[in-house]
């Protein structure tokens, strides 16, 4: 029986992954933030664990190895606590707390999970990260700044694991526009159901693989986007 840990699964993505790990008879272990939530959740779904964890503390590493402790041990971890804003305007305020959740947090917690894999002897660890870390989007400098941080990290991981012969497999999944709160009150194009999304994430990491963009639609999206020279990509209105 597999044993699940999802960090930032009060909602959207996370919590459908949640789900699809319990269907499956997995044993799984969630947390976030929002302890109000996360006693909501497990009183509906009994056989979750559940855990009060703020990426941004510097005790996250801790509690996380307490709900490893609770689970009796992790066998696959998948990150999915994440900020984002479109800030057009260039606010101070919005790009910091982007970046301290989503490099600062997002760093403390997978540095944790890895090693806690390397000290077992073997794991496999994933991580959402986005489409936007593929081009500097105007719109959203520090979001798509520290999604490109999160994927340039999980390759380093992934050379790391090989050169110190370590078992543990990485993934980065890299969904476009999903409709969770994280985009809520925003016109985006091509947004994809959450339950959707999830099966295709769910998919591409019981297949372990490396990347996976998630779905055709983007992969063709990023193919085109990526193939741009700087100096026209640099004059798109992309919002």
């Amino acid at each position: 029986m597999k044993k699940v840990i999802i960090m930032g699964a009060t909602s959207g993505l996370g919590l459908e992954l949640a789900k699809l790990y319990i269907a499956k008879g997995c044993t799984v272990g969630i947390a976030g933030r929002r302890t109000e939530l996360l006693q909501t959740l497990q009183a509906t779904h009994p056989s979750l664990h559940v855990k009060t964890i703020d990426v941004n503390r510097p005790e996250a590493p801790e509690l996380l190895e307490e709900l490893i402790a609770a689970l009796g041990g992790m066998d696959l971890y998948i990150h999915s606590s994440g900020i984002g804003h479109n800030n057009p305007g260039l606010d101070p305020e919005p790009e910091i707390r982007t970046t301290c959740t989503n490099v600062t947090g997002f760093t403390r917690l997978i540095t944790a999970a890895f090693n806690h894999f390397a000290r077992q002897g073997g794991g496999h660890l994933a991580a959402i990260s986005s489409i936007a870390g593929t081009k500097g989007l105007g719109a959203a400098p520090a979001y798509s700044a520290s999604k490109r941080y999160q994927s340039t990290y999980l390759s380093a991981l992934r050379q790391q694991a090989r050169l110190r012969h370590y078992p543990i497999r990485v993934t980065d999944i890299r969904p476009g526009f999903v409709r969770t709160p994280l985009i809520e009150g925003g016109s985006y194009p091509l947004q994809l159901e959450v339950g959707y999304a999830a099966r295709k994430i769910f998919s591409a990491i019981e297949h372990r693989r490396r990347t996976a963009v998630i779905d055709w639609r983007y992969a063709l999206l990023v193919g085109a986007w990526q193939l741009l020279p700087n100096w026209l990509w640099e004059r798109l209105p992309v919002k």
